[in-house]
């Protein structure tokens, strides 16, 4: 496997008046391509904070991050932009699916958005992709008439709408209950085995972690294995 990410040296520091409060503290991660990751670490960690980072929502103080190859932690914020929406894909704990837009123009909305409109193959690979993660029969349904556990497969369809080479996921399973939180995990793992989709899943349960090929704990905002 070849190196997909690289973090060296990367700080955070949040200043609030005249307090400062370190966060991150020097962390060092590689992946690699094909990867899944769990990444670890008590609340308070800074596990949200580096995976912000590495999603390039924050800007680290300290330290280099580069993505397939690329430096990106200096980037200008609309480079940043485009960057992330071409080439990361993000799951969260509550899916932020547009309530009004229907499962297919959820899934759609990353591709659709930079281009003004949902072309005839962003609609088609929107609706494979609902097909693949079992809601064919909720592709045309608005997010407000789908479960819990559907609207996180909405979400992961829609990470994978651009074709990215790393998807970040925050807490993908906190907000289900346990069979859907299964369902959801099978899912990312059939995604990273058949695609060779690189995976780094920010979380605190160990049902999760148990699930990924690898660990990488965070304690007091350093890495304490990896």
């Amino acid at each position: 496997m070849s190196t997909l990410l690289e973090a060296r040296g990367i700080g955070m520091t949040f200043r609030n008046g005249d307090e400062l409060t370190e966060v991150l503290k020097g962390v060092d991660l590689t992946l690699e391509h094909g990867e899944l990751a769990a990444l670890l670490g008590a609340s308070g960690s800074g596990k949200s904070t580096l995976l912000s980072i590495v999603g390039l929502l924050l800007k680290p103080t300290a330290g280099t991050l580069s993505i397939a190859g690329q430096r990106v932690e200096g980037l200008p914020d609309l480079e940043r932009a485009q960057f992330r929406n071409r080439r990361l894909g993000f799951i969260f704990q509550f899916h932020h699916l547009l309530p009004d837009f229907t499962a297919t123009e959820n899934v759609a909305f990353p591709a659709a958005a930079p281009a003004g409109a949902i072309s005839p193959a962003m609609r088609r690979r929107a609706r494979d992709l609902l097909a693949r993660v079992g809601l064919a029969d909720r592709m045309d349904f608005p997010a407000t008439r789908l479960s819990g556990g559907q609207k996180q497969r909405v979400a992961i369809a829609r990470a994978l709408m651009n074709k990215p080479e790393l998807i970040l996921a925050d807490e993908p399973t906190g907000s289900l209950d346990r069979v859907a939180a299964g369902q959801v995990l099978d899912l990312m793992r059939e995604v990273n085995r058949e695609d060779k989709a690189t995976f780094l899943i920010c979380t605190h349960d160990e049902q999760v972690a148990a699930r990924c090929t690898r660990r990488v704990t965070l304690k007091d905002g350093s890495v304490e294995s990896a």
